[in-house]
């Protein structure tokens, strides 16, 4: 569960695409989301693999970061800590999320 001091960062894929949320469980209020469902971008046929999931991990956390959230709890949505939730948290980490 997320507070406003640490934010949950929930992650759900589904079968072609990856959503990413930035939620405050206190208020109810979503704060920032992202996911790799472009309609511009049709050339793959799924974009459930690490690069996107790498390349949305960063834009999540740039927005985190623009809106005064710096540090998160990582809500893997049952999903195993591998893969594409893996990617993930290790690019928001890297581009400057705490959790």
């Amino acid at each position: 569960m997320g507070t406003q001091e640490r934010p949950r960062m929930s992650v759900h894929k589904s079968n072609k695409n990856i959503y990413v949320q930035i939620v405050d469980d206190v208020e109810g209020k979503t704060l920032c989301g992202a996911s790799t469902k472009v309609k511009d971008s049709k050339k793959a046929e799924t974009k459930k693999n690490t690069n996107f999931a790498s390349a949305l991990g960063e834009k999540i956390a740039k927005t985190a970061i623009e809106k005064g959230v710096k540090k998160v709890v990582l809500d893997r949505g049952g999903y195993k800590y591998h893969g594409v939730v893996k990617a993930v948290a290790d690019a928001a980490r890297k581009t400057g999320l705490e959790f």
